[in-house]
């Protein structure tokens, strides 16, 4: 799986500190979903999604390699 994570909240312009801050968890959390060290849990997945104004499925794409 392919996570966008990082990608959706660089596009929208804000902070790894604020959406740490805002889902409980450290920024090395924050920064392992980024690159896929461990997955998100659905609460949280949930509460991401909606601070980045897109649906879950938006968070990571299944990855074709």
């Amino acid at each position: 799986m392919k996570c966008n994570i990082e990608k959706l909240i660089r596009d929208r312009g804000l902070k790894k500190g604020f959406i740490a801050e805002k889902l409980g968890i450290s920024s090395k959390q924050l920064r392992n979903y980024e690159i896929g060290e461990s997955y998100i849990p659905m609460p949280k997945a949930y509460k991401l999604a909606k601070l980045l104004g897109v649906k879950v499925d938006d968070l990571y794409e299944e990855d074709t390699e």
